[in-house]
């Protein structure tokens, strides 16, 4: 990331961005989502889509707890302690609602989407209401940190390129002067 031609602040811009849409649950889509908002706040867009490597399987389960009990407490939904346990129940039912109703379209099978419509209301809608609060806190930690980190590095590599181009211009005179020397003893 510190190498991406662009300014410390644009580059920074795209981590928030990516940072923010970690925290979303809209999984499958985190690139697209980064990518879009990238654009639309200036940022760059491929830091936008390295910044969404934050959630990882490290990082995945504070992310997930930390979202949907704040978006439980927002929309003052009580969280039952078995709740937390039956979170995984209610994925795989909702991804078995959705592969039994994309069977059900070329079969005679009757389509059921209870599973699904339980994990929307108690999962996602809680999750992408309380991802707001923990996204836009750790994506602006995440931007503050990387401007003055990414200033560093520029200035930095800016000084050492500019030490090597003195250095190869240096030898360049050295060897036009020697030349020069050499053909002015013929």
């Amino acid at each position: 990331m510190k190498r991406l031609p662009d300014s410390p602040e644009r580059i920074a811009r795209g981590v928030w961005a990516g940072v923010f849409v970690t925290f979303t649950p809209l999984f499958g889509m985190h690139f697209i989502v980064a990518a879009l908002l990238a654009k639309l706040m200036k940022g760059n867009i491929l830091a936008a889509l390295m910044a969404t490597f934050v959630g990882n399987p490290l990082t995945f389960v504070f992310i997930a707890l930390s979202s949907l009990k704040t978006g439980h407490l927002i929309l003052g939904i009580e969280l039952a302690e078995g709740e937390l346990r039956a979170l995984s129940r209610k994925f795989a039912d909702a991804g078995s609602d959705l592969w039994h109703n994309f069977v059900a379209v070329f079969s005679n099978s009757q389509m059921d989407w209870s599973g699904l419509a339980i994990f929307s209301k108690e999962v996602f809608y809680p999750y992408l209401i309380g991802s707001i609060i923990p996204g836009v806190i750790c994506a602006t930690i995440a931007y503050y940190l990387a401007v003055p980190l990414l200033q560093a590095y520029q200035k930095r590599r800016r000084g050492l390129i500019k030490a090597k181009f003195e250095a190869l211009k240096k030898k360049t005179a050295a060897k036009v002067e020697a030349k020069r020397k050499a053909d002015s003893v013929k």
